[in-house]
């Protein structure tokens, strides 16, 4: 990733640490309080505890290859081409969340029970590049563990404030690179026309996002994560794009490529429902306020949890809409 300039975030609440479990709904983080100056670090800044608290690491036999998103309590979102090899052994793969820091003790990890691409993804093009995780068993939300926003349907034309994180490359020419602590770097979308006149695969179902005269990127074992946007400062943090492709990392006043999302709220109602895990936006905000539990943050106490757990796990890769 790049190397961002020194920015003070507004806290999202000023709310009592003991919230409520309305406090845990989507794109909101309830750990994470904001500081003057984040440390340095080569090619980008550390992230603070719970200033990405949807953030996923995928791994295979226990090593990040890629990046994802919680968005509910059953279901990871990710990008298609993460996890589209056949000889993908679904036993072998996991999800750790709860932490910037892959080398803690304290990881929460989740087994994987279906991986759901979509149908029309193309490698060639990149075209359609997400894909659903759902879990074996469901997320006890924190405030280390909340479910990201899907957009609005109706998208601002231009967003407040935009980051990706990811535990990738700090160095695109080093394969060897690869963070344990989680990192961050700002981002401005682009616009669609000029983009396209740089990369001529550009689809519709794809936005462009970079920062003039920097080189600040996501790079290789970023994928699958996420584009996140507020659209006031402090406010919902909404999943605008999933880290797809590039052209190499970091070159200046070249944006990366990141699955459009907006365009796929259909596919995701569709596919979760199909797996009998359906993901209503409005019935699960229903169901977090519902809840008697806090939704607790490091050093407080509260649980969260969902009825219902897998009675029976069935491992298969599956090719919907």
């Amino acid at each position: 990733m790049g190397h961002p300039p020194e920015v003070t975030l507004q806290e999202d609440s000023k709310a009592n640490p003991s919230l409520t479990a309305a406090g845990c709904k989507c794109g909101k983080r309830p750990a994470f309080r904001a500081k003057d100056k984040y440390s340095r670090i080569i090619d980008g800044k550390e992230a603070e505890e719970g200033e990405f608290p949807w953030q996923v690491s995928i791994q295979l036999e226990s090593q990040h290859f890629c990046g994802g998103t919680i968005l509910s309590a059953w279901w990871i979102l990710t990008a298609a081409h993460c996890v589209v090899s056949a000889t993908m052994r679904l036993d072998e793969l996991r999800v750790v969340m709860g932490t910037n820091d892959l080398t803690s003790p304290a990881i929460e990890v989740r087994e994987v029970s279906s991986i759901i691409l979509h149908k029309m993804f193309q490698k060639t093009s990149m075209n359609n590049d997400i894909a659903l995780l759902l879990l074996a068993s469901p997320i006890s939300f924190s405030g280390l563990k909340v479910p990201i926003c899907m957009p609005p349907p109706s998208s601002p034309a231009r967003w407040h404030t935009c980051w990706v994180a990811g535990w990738g490359q700090s160095d695109s020419a080093n394969q060897e690179s690869l963070e344990t602590y989680l990192m961050k770097v700002p981002m401005v979308i682009s616009d669609w026309e000029e983009c396209s006149k740089q990369f001529s695969k550009l689809t519709k179902n794809m936005l462009c996002a970079g920062y003039m005269d920097k080189s600040y990127d996501a790079c290789q074992g970023d994928s699958g994560g996420a584009l996140v946007c507020s659209m006031k400062p402090g406010k919902i943090w909404y999943q605008v794009g999933i880290i797809s492709w590039g052209r190499s990392c970091g070159q200046k006043n070249i944006p990366g490529i990141y699955t459009s999302l907006a365009n796929y709220r259909l596919w995701i109602r569709n596919v979760t429902q199909m797996e009998g895990r359906s993901y209503d936006t409005k019935l699960y905000k229903e169901n977090l306020r519902s809840s008697q539990a806090a939704c607790p943050v490091p050093g407080g106490l509260g649980v969260w949890a969902l009825p219902g757990l897998l009675s029976s796990v069935s491992l298969r890769v599956i090719l919907r809409w």
